[in-house]
C-alpha cells in the first residue's frame, strides 16, 4: 500500500511540473521563416535560402531550422544556418519544406512549414535520353578518363542532337568527343582527361544531357554517379607465377591507383586444361599459395576491385593468361600449319604422278 502511495505522489508531482511548463510554452509563438527561395546554382545543384521571421522573439531561445526535401529524393535534417546546398537530379523538379525550430531547456516548439518548389525542366515527353551509363578509369599519369553511353528517347525526332556535360564539384565541362549511331546522333562521349580527383572517396559526378531538334523541345536529363562506383579498376600489375614442388605460388602488384594495396581485393582464376575444372578464388592479399597436381597443365588469370576503402567499382579486366604445369596445350595455329603443309605436299605429289 505504501509503495502504491509513493508511485501516486510521484505521478502527481510530474503532472504538476508539466502543468507549470505548459503555460510557459503556450505563451511563446513560433513564426515560420520568410523569403524561402530555391535557386539553381550549378548543374543539378540547388541553393535553399530563407530568412528568420522578424517577429520571432529571441530571448534565451535557441533557434534552428528543420529542412525536409520532398523530391526528387526525400531527406530530413536540421541546421542553424539560413541556407543549404543540395545536389540532386532536377529534370523532374525539386520541392522542399522549411520551418522554425525553437529550443528552450527541455522544450521544443515548431512553426508551420513553408514550402517552395522548382518546376520540372521543360521538354516534350519521352525525348530525354535513356539507359545512361558511365565508366571512369585512372590513367598511368594519375588522371581520370570518363566514358558515357546512352540511348535516344523514344519520343525524340530522328535527327535529334544530344549534348553531354559533366560537373565535378565546381568544375563543369562540355563533351568535345562524341561517337554517333547510324542515324548520325550522338550516343557516346569520351573525356580522355577530366578534373575528377582520383584520390577522393565517394564524390558525386553530375551528368547532364540536353538536346535540340527542329521538330520538338528536347527534355534535359540529369543523373548522379558515385565516382568510385563507376570506376573500371585497372588490371593487377607484374603478375608472377611459379611452382615450388607441388605448390603454386603467385604474386602481383596492386592496380594503378592512388589507393594503398589494402584497398583492393582480387579474384584468382585457375583452369585445369587437362580436366576442364575451373576455380575462382577471392583473395585480399597480393600473394597466393595453392597445392596443385603438377602433372597437369593450368592457365591462370587475376583481376581486381575496390575493397574496404571506398565503394566497389567495376571489376578490372582479367590479366594476361599465364601457363604452368607439364602438359602443354595444343597450339591450334601450329596444328593448322602442319595440316596445310601435309595437304600441299600430297597435292603436289598427286599432280606429279598424274603428269608422269
Amino acid at each position: 500500500m505504501a509503495s502504491m502511495m509513493r508511485v501516486f505522489l510521484i505521478l502527481l508531482w510530474t503532472m504538476n511540473l508539466v502543468q507549470q511548463n505548459v503555460p510557459q510554452a503556450a505563451g511563446v509563438q513560433v513564426f515560420p521563416p520568410v523569403n524561402f527561395t530555391l535557386t539553381v546554382s550549378a548543374l543539378a545543384q540547388v541553393l535553399l535560402h530563407w530568412k528568420p521571421n522578424p517577429n520571432q522573439e529571441q530571448k534565451n531561445y535557441t533557434i534552428r531550422y528543420d529542412v525536409k526535401i520532398l523530391s526528387p529524393v526525400p531527406e530530413e535534417y536540421d541546421t542553424k544556418k539560413t541556407h543549404s546546398i543540395r545536389t540532386a537530379a532536377l529534370h523532374n523538379g525539386f520541392s522542399a519544406h522549411v520551418r522554425t525550430l525553437l529550443l528552450h531547456n527541455d522544450l521544443q516548439m515548431t512553426s508551420d512549414w513553408v514550402k517552395e518548389e522548382l518546376l520540372p525542366l521543360p521538354g516534350a515527353p519521352e525525348t530525354s535520353v535513356t539507359n545512361l551509363s558511365c565508366v571512369t578509369r585512372i590513367t598511368i599519369s594519375s588522371t581520370v578518363s570518363l566514358h558515357c553511353t546512352w540511348l535516344p528517347g523514344r519520343g525524340a525526332p530522328e535527327h535529334t542532337e544530344y549534348f553531354l556535360f559533366y560537373r565535378y564539384e565546381t568544375y563543369t565541362e562540355e563533351c568535345q568527343d562524341y561517337i554517333k549511331d547510324k542515324w548520325n546522333r550522338n550516343t557516346e562521349c569520351r573525356f580522355s582527361v577530366t578534373h575528377i580527383d582520383p584520390e577522393q572517396v565517394d564524390k558525386l559526378i553530375v551528368i547532364h544531357i540536353n538536346g535540340s531538334s527542329k521538330y520538338a523541345a528536347i527534355k534535359p536529363f540529369q543523373q548522379l554517379f558515385n565516382q568510385n562506383a563507376i570506376e573500371k579498376v585497372n588490371v593487377p600489375r607484374n603478375v608472377t607465377v611459379f611452382l615450388e614442388q607441388n605448390d603454386l605460388l603467385a604474386t602481383w602488384e596492386k592496380p594503378i591507383s592512388p589507393f594503398p594495396k589494402e584497398c583492393f581485393e582480387y579474384e584468382f582464376y585457375l583452369f585445369n586444361l587437362k580436366s576442364g575444372n575451373k576455380q575462382i578464388l577471392k583473395i585480399s592479399s597480393n600473394d597466393f599459395r595453392l597445392w596443385i597436381d603438377v602433372t597437369n597443365r593450368y592457365s591462370i588469370q587475376i583481376r581486381a576491385n575496390h575493397h574496404i576503402c571506398c565503394t566497389r567499382g567495376f571489376w578490372s579486366d582479367w590479366s594476361e593468361v599465364i601457363y604452368v604445369g607439364q602438359n602443354k596445350p595444343e597450339n591450334p595455329i601450329a596444328w593448322i600449319l602442319a595440316v596445310l603443309c601435309v595437304s600441299t605436299y600430297c597435292t603436289f605429289l598427286l599432280v606429279a604422278i598424274i603428269c608422269k
